[in-house]
């Protein structure tokens, strides 16, 4: 008998706390989870109350901030006529201030959430 003369075949190995190996969908939490047992779904709408929160925060956080500019402007009727480099105040702080703040908002948010499920994987692969 001969020995094959090809390569070996090659295998990809990644630690299961790695982001490739959390994307690549292979990933299924142990026991209780996996059974969906009482405990599982307990963790399990933990999770989901915990992103459900966070996002009510960015979203009304968001949405006072920018519900109270319309406020600010009857109460202060003076700051709508102010002109900044030729544009009025309300225009700028809309085009200049409102999106970096959702851009700001939406890259917490999703820096929350991913420490959430970090924190909820590691409760469930320590349990």
């Amino acid at each position: 008998m001969t020995e094959p003369t090809g390569r070996p075949r090659r295998v990809a190995v990644s630690h299961p706390r790695t982001r490739a190996a959390r994307r690549s969908g292979g990933y299924v939490p142990r026991g209780e989870l996996r059974a969906m047992t009482p405990i599982g779904a307990l963790y399990l709408r933990s999770l989901i109350r915990s992103q459900l929160r966070l996002s009510f925060v960015v979203l009304s956080g968001l949405g006072l901030a920018i519900g109270l500019l319309p406020v600010l402007a009857v109460v202060s009727p003076r700051l709508v006529s102010v002109r900044v480099l030729g544009l009025p105040l309300p225009w700028l702080v809309l085009g200049v201030l409102v999106f970096p703040a959702m851009i700001g908002a939406a890259a917490w948010y999703v820096h929350a959430v991913e420490r959430t499920e970090r924190q909820f994987v590691d409760l469930v692969e320590h349990r």
